[in-house]
């Protein structure tokens, strides 16, 4: 790999080791979903992993990350501040795009944890919203405070009338957020309430992003309502992205 030094621009902490970093950094050019690969040099050998753009293409680059415990490369990404200099290769890779969703669609974008980042690159180039008749964002997190990006989101959906935002925690209720686990929400109806729109086959797409236990709970629960995965052979309801 090809990489090149850029630098951190601007840090935001949601909370503790969950940040959002934006890159002074040349990238070639990239699609809503794409992810590049970042390394540092550390003890002589360079550590490398894969995160997802969470900018639209054009503007900064910026990526949507939490400090795993026990691992080695993301506590020290995490930990960066501006200025500080990490290693990024330019070419992005990856096919989890929105342009494989068969239009015009009611599109379900459902994440855990930093499965949002590629999912806000798609939201703010806008071009998803635009292309399909309604858009629901379902985030879920342990606690609140790690609702990255609530703002921006809540915002959006004030002021686009295709656009829901859900946003679910696992632990402490909180105010104005579901409760619970994804695929109970689903099973119980309490996600299709919140959201205003039924999921069905002949309507709906889901794209997954998250831990490969979500993937395969709520992939689940999706096929026994009639949304199967989706190919480019064999057309389906259900695009996956593992992410962890």
């Amino acid at each position: 790999m090809a990489f090149r030094e850029c630098r951190v621009a601007e840090r935001v902490e949601w909370a503790p080791g969950l940040v959002t970093l934006t890159l002074d950094a040349t990238l070639d050019p990239h699609e809503p979903g794409q992810f590049v690969n970042l390394a540092l040099d550390l003890d002589g050998e360079r550590v490398k992993r894969a995160y997802s753009l969470a900018n639209a293409p054009g503007t900064p680059a910026q990526l949507y990350l939490v400090s795993v415990a026990g691992g080695r490369l993301s506590p020290r990404l995490a930990a960066l501040a501006p200025g500080d200099p990490l290693l990024a290769d330019p070419r992005p890779h990856g096919f989890f795009l929105p342009s494989d969703v068969p239009a015009p669609r009611e599109v379900w974008l459902l994440a855990t944890g930093t499965g949002l980042g590629p999912y806000l690159a798609m939201l703010r180039a806008g071009r998803l919203i635009e292309q399909h008749h309604a858009v629901v964002l379902v985030h879920s997190v342990r606690e609140a405070a790690h609702l990255g990006h609530r703002a921006e989101l809540e915002g959006l959906a004030s002021t686009s009338a295709r656009f829901r935002y859900v946003p679910i925690v696992t632990r402490a209720p909180a105010a104005g957020v579901l409760r619970g686990r994804m695929q109970t929400l689903l099973a119980s109806g309490g996600l299709e309430s919140r959201a205003g729109l039924t999921l069905a086959p002949e309507r709906s797409h889901v794209m997954l992003c998250g831990n490969p236990a979500m993937l395969a709970d709520v992939g689940e629960a999706l096929a026994a309502r009639g949304l199967v995965k989706h190919r480019r052979r064999s057309p389906g309801h259900v695009t996956t992205e593992a992410y962890w």
